[in-house]
C-alpha cells in the first residue's frame, strides 16, 4: 500500500517534531536506563569490598530488627527490611520518623543513618532514568515523555513500512553523512522496535498510574480513590493500632509461612526478599512479605500476614493475583528486564544504548536536513539545536562517568572530609552536566562536540581507574577472583571510554573534511 504523499508529510512532520520534543528527555532515559539495568551490581561496585562480605543469616536479620524497634521508636510504626541473599548479603533496615526523614540501619550501624549504604550511585541513576534527577514533577515529565515517544513509533513506522525490506540492512557508508546517519537511525530503530514498543506502554504506565486513577476516580472509585489506593498497590490492608500490646512473632515464622503459603499455590522456589512491618507490638501487627518466584510471569508476589500469629491475611502471588497486581508486577519486570539471566540485562543494556543513540541521531538529522548547503552561515535555530544537543547528550554521559568517579573516592574519603557520600556524588553528576551545557553553549558545536566526547572518554576511562585505586579490586583481579558484576562494570567502562574516543575522532574528522557550510564543520574547510 502506497500512502498519498500529503499523508506522509503529515506524517514525517508528526514524528520530527515529537522525536525532537522528547528526545532530549528520551536520550536521558535511555543512557541512564541502560545504567541502571545492572542496579544491583553498581551498589556492589559502590561499596569497597562489599562483594567479599558473607551472606547474612536469618538470626543476624532478626537481631537487627530487634534492635532498630527497641532503639527507635518511630520504626514500631513502619519499617521495612531487606532480608539477606543475592540482592543484599547482609540485612539493612529502614523506617521514616514523624518527619519523614528515612533513617537506615545495618549489623554494622544499629544507631542508623539518613544515607543509605552504597546505594547512592545507583540510586542516582536509577533517578535520572525515571524522573531526570527532577522530584517529583519529573516522573509525571517522563509518562508524558513514553506517550510521546509511543506517537514517534508508530509514525515513523508509517513512514518507513513501504521501503521496509529494502532499506532496513542499507547501510551507506561515504561522503554523504546524512544518508549514512539516516540508514543507522532506521536500521536500530526498526530491529529494536518490538522493545520500544514495550519501553513507551511500560514507561507511560509505570509513570502515569496514578494520573489515570485519578481521572478514572470518579467513574470507578466513586470519588474515594484514596481510600481504594492501599487496595490496589499494596498487599496488606491498612489496619490502625488497636493500643492492646501482644508479642511479636520471628522472622523465621514469616519467612517459612510467606513459603508454606506460595507452596500451596504452586511456587515452590518462592524466596523473601523484604518485607514491611506496620505497629510491631500491637495485637493489630502485620507484616507484608515480598519474594520472587522463578520462571513465572511478573515474579515479585507478596503475602501478608498476622505479624503476632502468622496468620494470611492477603496474598499476591503469581498466578493468583488481581488484575491490577499482576498488571505493574510484569509492567516493573518487563521494563527493567528483571525476569531473566545476565544475557538478558546485557541485551537491555545494548537497547539502551542503541535507544540513546536514535535521540541523537535523530536530532543531527534534524539539524541537516535544514542545512543551506549554498551558505556559509547557518540558521540560529541549528546552531542552538546543535549546541543543545552537544551539551545536553554528551554532557549527561560526562556527568554520569564523573559520578561513578566521585562516588569511589567519596566512599574511601568522606569521613575524612566529613563529605555526605550521596551528596557529593548528586553535586559532581549536576554540576558536571551544567559545566558540559556552559561549554557547549560557549564554543562552535563541532569544537564542543569533540572535546566533550573526549572529555566522556577520558572521565569514563578514569572509572575503573578510580575503583582500582580505592578499593585495591583492580578489574583484571575481579576477573580473576571470580567476581564478575566488579569485571563488567569496569571493563563495560573501558569499553564505553573507547567509544567516546572514536566517536572524537570521527566528528573531528568530519570537521575537517566533510561537507562544508555546516554547523558540524569547521570554518574554511571547503
Amino acid at each position: 500500500m502506497k500512502l498519498k504523499s500529503s499523508t506522509l508529510r503529515t506524517f514525517t512532520t508528526l514524528h520530527t517534531w515529537v522525536g525532537l520534543v522528547a528526545g532530549f528527555a528520551l536520550f536521558v532515559a535511555f543512557y541512564a536506563g541502560a545504567i541502571t539495568v545492572f542496579h544491583h551490581d553498581l551498589m556492589v561496585w559502590q561499596s569497597p569490598h562489599a562483594v567479599e562480605q558473607p551472606v547474612g543469616t536469618l538470626d543476624d536479620a532478626q537481631h537487627l530488627l530487634d534492635e532498630t524497634l527497641e532503639r527507635h521508636p518511630a520504626a514500631r510504626t513502619w519499617v521495612g527490611m531487606m532480608f539477606p541473599g543475592e540482592e543484599s548479603a547482609q540485612p539493612l533496615v529502614y523506617w521514616p520518623d514523624a518527619k519523614g526523614t528515612w533513617y537506615y540501619a545495618t549489623p554494622d550501624d544499629l544507631a542508623g543513618s539518613t544515607e543509605p549504604p552504597a546505594a547512592a550511585l545507583a540510586e542516582l541513576v536509577n533517578a535520572l532514568h525515571y524522573s531526570l534527577g527532577i522530584p517529583v514533577a519529573g516522573i509525571y515529565l517522563m509518562g508524558i515523555v513514553s506517550l510521546l515517544y509511543g506517537v514517534a513509533l508508530v509514525s515513523g513506522i508509517v513512514i518507513h513500512l513501504p521501503k521496509l525490506v529494502e532499506d532496513l540492512f542499507a547501510l551507506r557508508p561515504g561522503r554523504n553523512l546524512k544518508r549514512f546517519w539516516q540508514d543507522a537511525h532506521n536500521l536500530i530503530g526498526v530491529l529494536g522496535l518490538p522493545m520500544h514498543v514495550m519501553f513507551a506502554a511500560t514507561g507511560a504506565l509505570l509513570c502515569l498510574a496514578m494520573v489515570v486513577a485519578l481521572a478514572l476516580n470518579p467513574l470507578i472509585y466513586g470519588g474515594k480513590l484514596m481510600e481504594a489506593m492501599p487496595a490496589a498497590l499494596d498487599t496488606a490492608p491498612q489496619v490502625a493500632a488497636a493500643g492492646k500490646s501482644e508479642p511479636l512473632g520471628g522472622l523465621a515464622m514469616w519467612h517459612a509461612r510467606a513459603q508454606q503459603e506460595a507452596k500451596q499455590r504452586g511456587l515452590d522456589a518462592f524466596e523473601p526478599v523484604y518485607l514491611k512491618l506496620t505497629n510491631a507490638g500491637d495485637a493489630h501487627a502485620v507484616v507484608e512479605i515480598t519474594g520472587e518466584a522463578p520462571r513465572t510471569l511478573g515474579a515479585l508476589g507478596a503475602v501478608a500476614l498476622n505479624a503476632n500469629t502468622g496468620e494470611l491475611i492477603a496474598s499476591q502471588l503469581p498466578g493468583s493475583r488481581d488484575a491490577n497486581h499482576a498488571t505493574l508486577s510484569i509492567a516493573y519486570l518487563l521494563h527493567f528486564g528483571e525476569y531473566g539471566s545476565a544475557w538478558v540485562q546485557w541485551l537491555y543494556f545494548l537497547l539502551g544504548v542503541g535507544g540513546a543513540f536514535l535521540f541523537y541521531s535523530g536530532n543531527l538529522l534534524w539539524i541537516e536536513s535544514r542545512r543551506r548547503k549554498r551558505q556559509a552561515e547557518q540558521g540560529t535555530a541549528q546552531v542552538w539545536m546543535a549546541k543543545a544537543t552537544v551539551g545536553f547528550c554528551i554532557g549527561v554521559c560526562v556527568a554520569i562517568s564523573a559520578a561513578f568517579v566521585a562516588s569511589q573516592v567519596l566512599e574511601a574519603k568522606s569521613t575524612v572530609w566529613g563529605v555526605d557520600v550521596a551528596t557529593g556524588i548528586n553535586v559532581a553528576c549536576f554540576g558536571t552536566w551544567a559545566a558540559c551545557l556552559a561549554w557547549a553553549a560557549w564554543r562552535p558545536p563541532i569544537r564542543a562536540a569533540v572535546e566533550l566526547l573526549g572529555a566522556a572518554a577520558v572521565v569514563t576511562a578514569l572509572v575503573p581507574v578510580a575503583h582500582g585505586a580505592m578499593t585495591g579490586a583492580w578489574f583484571w583481579q575481579s576477573a580473576a577472583a571470580g567476581h564478575t558484576a566488579l569485571f563488567a562494570i569496569d571493563a563495560g567502562a573501558l569499553a564505553m571510554a573507547a567509544g567516546f574516543a572514536w566517536l572524537a575522532r570521527v566528528s573531528r574528522q568530519r570537521a575537517r573534511v566533510g561537507e562544508s557550510n555546516s554547523v558540524w564543520a569547521l570554518p574554511g574547510n571547503a
